[in-house]
């Protein structure tokens, strides 16, 4: 399936990979963002606020998505063609042989926060995961002290794993992470 073809419908949103010309959207809400997303992100590459990066970095996500090394998508209000961007929910480094595994990372605009459309994100795209590309399991891990993310993922399934000292450089330190993973309930031997 190609990057043009992949949209997933929920009841309020379309979660889709754009195109490069819709970085002035995906910069607008990083932009937006900036210091609600800042707390809980490494440190954002030179140009990530720019246009350019964003048409590039486009670009790059569909060729991830061809060689099947990661699914990047954004969140759009369903209906609204030119809408804006809401969120993203992000599979990467995906594996494949006998782990078919993913790292699921997402984000959601400051102003949509606490209305479940994260949930409905996610349900709808590890969905997709499960059932298109046969993923068997799927690692999401977050701050010990970002309390939505760990509610979103016990709502979600997902279990608590473990706990990593100085796992990720965010917000200008090594900071701890919890680690969560989630399994197919529908599991496949690998192709």
């Amino acid at each position: 399936m190609s990057a043009d073809e992949l949209v997933l419908l929920t009841p309020r949103l379309e979660l889709r990979l754009p195109g490069a010309e819709s970085a002035t959207r995906v910069v607008r809400f990083y932009r937006e963002n900036e210091a609600f997303l800042a707390p809980w992100s490494p440190p954002w590459p030179q140009g990530f606020f720019g246009e350019a990066y964003w048409r590039t970095r486009l670009k790059g996500a569909r060729e991830e998505l061809r060689a099947g090394t990661a699914l990047r998508l954004f969140l759009f209000p369903r209906g609204e063609p030119g809408g804006p961007v809401l969120g993203s929910v992000n599979f990467t480094q995906i594996f494949r042989g006998p782990f078919q595994a993913a790292y699921l990372g997402y984000s959601l605009a400051e102003r949509v926060q606490g209305q479940g459309m994260m949930f409905e994100a996610l349900e709808r795209s590890l969905e997709h995961v499960w059932k298109e590309l046969h993923l068997h399991r799927v690692m999401a891990n977050h701050l010990p002290t970002n309390d939505r993310s760990a509610r979103l993922l016990r709502r979600l399934g997902f279990a608590v794993e473990g706990y990593a000292r100085d796992y990720l450089y965010v917000a200008g330190d090594w900071r701890d992470h919890v680690l969560n993973a989630i399994t197919n309930p529908d599991p496949t031997p690998p192709a």
